[in-house]
């Protein structure tokens, strides 16, 4: 396969971690970066060696060479520019989630589609090391049927301020969209069931000013009579918090993991044994993956569960307004 040049669309921080996969991939290559802010955009530029730069993706998709882009803007924008993605024929990874709307999901799903090029919703999670393990465990049969899914992770507020577009609930769709899809969408993976209702919690931890919960409890249930128990938080203190547990509980065993930096353990009848710590990269895994489908591999991120995680992050928002479970149809 010839590398695929690849336009990144938006220069904050997260486009860094981007790029950094795009560079460590022969099969990539960094053809230039769109930001609105002329001086960020320009800024970027440099930083990758004096690659282009634009203001509008209009003039980065007429650029040579360019077959894909990486979505990296407030999540408002996703469909818009994702649309525009499609009907300039260009692949696209875009930053979770894929939409702040269950109809703008199924919008850009449907554009790709009938575009025929490949949309991957990048959620990253997926693809470090202790998410494919746990996944490989379950599918492995070592611990049976799952029947329970506990999972937790929590950090300290990371934004500038609380004027940071993610605390608009307009913009970012709520704290279940931006951060909390990371887990459910993990959850329902490894499960490999269809969730039929959740109910959620939130608090506003931070600060009472915030106009979106930085803090919250989601329970899942599934089509087989699984449950998920969620908890997603950027309110814990120290700030410099990053601390992640995780329970999978079968029919014949477990695999558990209290820490980040420690291994997950299996209990099962053939004994104990380890699975992989945090571990790995990533958005290199994730960007691999996705040039993998560009040359024809199924995808590791469907659209399908694209979508479906956007079902989820809205059902927890509603959940949580109305303080009822909420049913969920995919």
């Amino acid at each position: 396969m010839d590398r695929i040049g690849i336009v990144l669309v938006g220069a904050g921080f997260i486009a860094d971690a981007h790029s950094g996969a795009i560079d460590a991939d022969p099969r990539a290559e960094l053809i230039g970066i769109v930001d609105a802010a002329p001086g960020r955009a320009a800024a970027f530029a440099r930083k990758q060696g004096g690659i282009r730069h634009a203001l509008d993706l209009d003039t980065a998709l007429s650029w040579p060479g360019v077959d894909a882009v990486i979505l990296c803007t407030p999540n408002d924008t996703h469909a818009p520019i994702g649309l525009a993605v499609a009907a300039a024929g260009k692949h696209l990874l875009v930053e979770k989630p894929l939409a702040t709307t269950v109809a703008d999901a199924q919008r850009l799903a449907r554009a790709f589609e009938a575009a025929g090029t490949v949309l991957v919703a990048a959620h990253t999670h997926r693809f470090y090391d202790y998410g494919v393990a746990v996944k490989q465990t379950i599918d492995s049969g070592a611990i049976g049927r799952p029947k329970l899914v506990r999972l937790a992770i929590l950090g300290g507020w990371i934004w500038p301020d609380w004027s940071a577009w993610v605390g608009d609930p307009d913009r970012s769709g709520g704290h279940a969209l931006h951060n909390g899809v990371h887990l459910l969408d993990l959850a329902t993976w490894w499960l490999g069931q269809e969730p039929t209702a959740i109910y959620a919690r939130g608090r506003k931890q931070t600060a009472a000013e915030l106009r979106i919960y930085d803090y919250l409890e989601m329970v899942v249930t599934y089509a087989d009579g699984a449950t998920a128990v969620c908890e997603m938080s950027r309110a814990h203190r120290p700030g410099s918090l990053a601390q992640r547990e995780l329970l999978v509980a079968g029919t014949e065993g477990i695999v558990e993991q209290g820490w980040d930096g420690e291994s997950s353990l299996v209990f099962g009848e053939a004994g104990t044994a380890t699975l992989p710590a945090a571990g790995g990269n990533g958005f290199a895994k994730q960007l691999g993956a996705w040039l993998d489908a560009i040359g024809g591999a199924p995808p590791q991120m469907p659209v399908a569960d694209a979508v479906r995680a956007v079902v989820l992050g809205v059902a927890v928002e509603e959940s949580i307004a109305t303080g009822r479970p909420v049913a969920v149809t995919a």
